[in-house]
This record gives C-alpha cells, structure tokens and sequence, in this order.
C-alpha cells in the first residue's frame, strides 16, 4: 500500500476524523481512508454539472459558433466562477492547526 501525507489539516477536522475512527473502533489512517474512498464514490456517482455557460452555448450552437458580445459576457461569467474554486474553505478552528 501506499503513504500519502496531508498537510494543513484543520484541527478541527482532524479532531472530528479521530473522534468518528474512535467510535468505529479504527485507527485515524483507517478511518481517514474510509472517508476518502466514500468520498470518492460519491463522487463518481454525481459527476459535476455543466455551467451554465455550457448550457446556454449548446443551446446556441445548433445555429452556429457562439461569438460576439454574447460570448464575451458569459466568459466572464465563466471567469469569476472559476475563481470561486481557489477560496479556501473554512472548517472552523483554523487558527489552532498543529
């Protein structure tokens, strides 16, 4: 098997990982990996959506190729949802990681 090291691990989180592996009688590594691969299924089960974008293209494209002032607004609809994806995510508690 393979070893993989996560860092910046809010301890919060990781306090609730080893809480759940308490109660289940595992180890903080099996538990993590359950919650990993669970998290994988999940995944896989619900893959993501199309933006709304790609909605609206397809839509339009049956009469031809999406261009003009149309395209260049909904690319920067696109843009700024895109930056969304790099905001961290708050787990509370991050001020006190190890």
């Amino acid at each position: 098997m393979g070893d993989m090291l996560i860092r910046g691990i809010p301890v919060g989180l990781k306090n609730e990982i080893a809480e759940a592996a308490k109660g289940r009688g595992q180890s903080l590594s099996a538990k993590a990996v359950d919650l990993l691969r669970k998290g994988l299924i999940v995944e896989h089960e619900n893959p993501p959506q199309r933006s709304a974008w790609d909605e609206l293209r397809s839509a339009f494209e049956s009469e031809g190729p999406v261009t003009g002032e149309y395209a260049r607004i909904m690319e920067e609809v696109e843009a700024g949802r895109k930056r969304d994806f790099g905001r961290p995510v708050d787990f509370g508690n991050d001020d006190d990681q190890e």
